[in-house]
């Protein structure tokens, strides 16, 4: 499927770590924002200007960045390593996350460095999912059109999580982007803003556990080497040297 053509934010601040050729601002925060078609958006820009607007989070506008498909891995990789908190920002594309987002997941969490043998740069991180959704919360449940709660699509995002040893945090979803009022997206903003500041003294984490390590995949399912993966694997890990899944 050909990607849609990025639709780049205006005035959208550059990456400073790219812009100045120095790390980003010091923070424990690294926000990547995935939205084809910004001038689409009602909720993931408010949601960027939000983070864009926090000192020493690191904010990434992925369509903006790499308008070629062309990702930098390891500039990523270093942003991702300095972070203890990765935020997934973008609306949810046929139930799952828009392309760009996918392929940056398939060449960034490579083998030997987010998983597998000796691949811990992700061990004990937070990942928190901030999605949209343009149906209304009424139909993610048994009898409403999508047949199933939000929560029934999430195990690609929980799983990612887990072989990474990392800990996957409650989503901050908002549904019904099309129809909902201003006030309720208002509300919605200022507890992203809020979690971001106050992060990681949130309520909800006081009672939850460590991220456990990955520890029963059979090991002739785990990649073998650098260069490839084993046919079949069940955690549809990329191939290291191209990024695609084998």
């Amino acid at each position: 499927m050909t990607a849609p053509p990025p639709s780049r934010l205006p005035n959208a601040v550059p990456d400073t770590a790219a812009a100045s050729g120095h790390d980003a601002p010091t923070r424990a925060i690294y926000v990547i924002v995935a939205h084809p078609r910004w001038r689409d958006s009602r909720v993931n820009r408010r949601l960027f200007d939000a983070a864009r607007g926090i000192e020493g989070v690191d904010v990434n506008d992925l369509y903006s960045a790499y308008p070629d498909f062309s990702i930098d891995v390891a500039a990523e990789q270093r942003r991702v390593a300095r972070a203890d908190l990765i935020v997934l920002v973008h609306p949810i594309y046929w139930y799952s996350m828009p392309p760009l987002q996918k392929l940056w997941l398939d060449e960034v969490l490579s083998w030997g460095w987010a998983y597998g043998h000796d691949g811990h740069a992700l061990a004990n991180k937070d990942l928190w999912l901030v999605a949209s959704t343009g149906g209304p919360q009424a139909s993610y449940r048994p009898e409403g059109y999508n047949q199933h709660a939000f929560s029934a699509f999430l195990p690609a995002y929980e799983q990612m999580a887990r072989l990474c040893n990392m800990r996957f945090l409650p989503p901050h979803v908002f549904h019904g982007a099309r129809r909902s009022d201003d006030a309720a997206l208002d509300a919605h903003v200022s507890a992203f803003a809020g979690k971001l500041v106050t992060y990681p003294q949130w309520p909800e984490l006081i009672s939850m556990p460590c991220a456990s390590e990955c520890q029963d995949i059979p090991v002739m399912d785990r990649p073998r080497c650098a260069t490839g993966v084993a046919d079949g694997a069940d955690d549809g890990t990329a191939n290291a040297s191209t990024g695609r899944a084998a």
